[in-house]
């Protein structure tokens, strides 16, 4: 087979990522991200991270992905759907964030993707590439956005025009020259429904996010006890939040996802407030082996239980 030249090839990456049940496919050139660098220093001098402390770490890396594939010629970034109007669970308390429906998305993707690595490297040879599931510090948001895939809405989320925002961000970086395409514009406009719904405040003006005071961030990445100071205001969320997603308008042109995987499992689907609150540890590691949920493992959902219920 003749070597295929960068826009066959990036034709064959769109092809094949659409086949493997991606969303969204975009490519950016890969190069250095001085704004961004600039953006990530101020938030975490203002302490914005909170506990995170890991944001701290490999500074370079987030900003330079030749840091991460040495060569690094172009970002591919891909969106997957897991919009899910599974009435039972998106209005019974506690809340689950939609994300965590399903199976974890780390393991899926991660296998999806490399399905599509190893498709590139049929096609074009060895390249040198790695592939990326929220798993090394990567500023995705902005390489998504870079791709034209989206634009980073002024909740901190990557929101498509056409589909909206439910989506899990993962990435290719690949040390060949593909087609690139162009960012989109930021349609938010004037509008500022995620500011106004956010109960704990953690939405700041010019697309800022205060992660130390989303409810995301309590439930999930906090592993101490959740500040008394925010009592009262996590509207019965139990592991993360959606709230800056549901009241986003873009998100009414959300389609339910087709992966089975993120489909939530019959053990979830009969979990009620009183199966929150008698569950043990060997039933949470049974019915969550695979789940998202397990982040914050028994005790933290324990620990968030008693504080939605005091």
């Amino acid at each position: 087979m003749l070597p295929l030249n960068s826009s066959q090839l990036t034709q064959h990456i769109r092809q094949e990522a659409h086949r493997l049940g991606f969303g969204y496919c975009g490519i950016a050139r890969a190069e250095k991200l001085d704004d961004d660098a600039r953006r990530l220093e101020a938030w975490l001098h203002k302490g914005l991270h909170g506990k995170m402390q890991y944001m701290e770490n490999h500074f370079d890396k987030r900003i330079d992905p030749s840091k991460l594939v040495p060569g690094a010629r172009s970002v591919i970034s891909l969106l997957s759907n897991y919009f899910n109007d599974e009435t039972a669970l998106n209005k019974q308390e506690p809340k689950i964030s939609m994300y965590a429906f399903g199976r974890d998305y780390h393991f899926v993707l991660k296998e999806k993707l490399s399905e599509l690595l190893a498709v590139i490297r049929a096609f074009a040879g060895m390249v040198n590439g790695r592939v990326f599931v929220d798993s090394a510090p990567l500023l995705e948001r902005s390489w998504a956005a870079k791709s034209g895939v989206g634009w980073i809405g002024k909740n901190g989320n990557l929101i498509n025009k056409n589909s909206g925002s439910f989506f899990f961000l993962s990435e290719i970086i690949l040390d060949i020259e593909l087609e690139y395409d162009s960012p989109v514009s930021d349609y938010c406009g004037t509008c500022t429904a995620c500011l106004d719904a956010c109960p704990t405040g953690a939405i700041l003006r010019d697309k800022v996010v205060d992660g130390s005071k989303c409810i995301s961030y309590f439930t999930i990445e906090l592993k101490e006890e959740i500040p008394a100071e925010v009592k009262g205001k996590f509207d019965g969320w139990m592991f993360g939040c959606d709230i800056c997603q549901d009241v986003c308008p873009w998100n009414r042109f959300a389609k339910r996802h087709e992966e089975v995987q993120f489909l939530p499992s019959p053990e979830l689907l009969q979990m009620h407030s009183a199966n929150w609150e008698e569950i043990t540890e060997e039933v949470f590691q049974r019915v969550f082996k695979d789940s998202p949920l397990k982040r914050a493992k028994f005790d933290g959902i324990k620990r968030n239980l008693r504080f939605l219920k005091s």
